[in-house]
């Protein structure tokens, strides 16, 4: 189960694999964390920790949503229609 998880990625178009298959999103994330984290030092309870965080997910979720996108979906839809008939043709 495990390795199926962590090759999921392989299954997926060549577009999207060389997009995917590095951690640069999450790493660009948890630096963007720390890099606030360092300039509040430090947080007068768990709460207001939690809240800088949810505030700066929100933040990136808005640029992901809103500004330039970094992979579009019509190659992953029209790869996925191909992969649905092909699973449902009888053999």
């Amino acid at each position: 189960m495990a390795l199926t998880s962590a090759t999921a990625v392989l299954s997926l178009p060549e577009r999207y694999r060389q997009r995917l298959r590095t951690t640069n999103g999450v790493e660009r994330l948890n630096e963007e964390i720390r890099r606030r984290e360092r300039v509040i030092r430090i947080f007068p309870n768990r709460t207001s920790a939690i809240r800088l965080l949810g505030a700066l997910l929100m933040e990136m979720d808005e640029k992901w949503t809103t500004g330039h996108r970094y992979l579009t979906m019509d190659d992953y839809w029209a790869w996925k229609r191909t992969q649905t008939q092909v699973t449902r043709q009888p053999a």
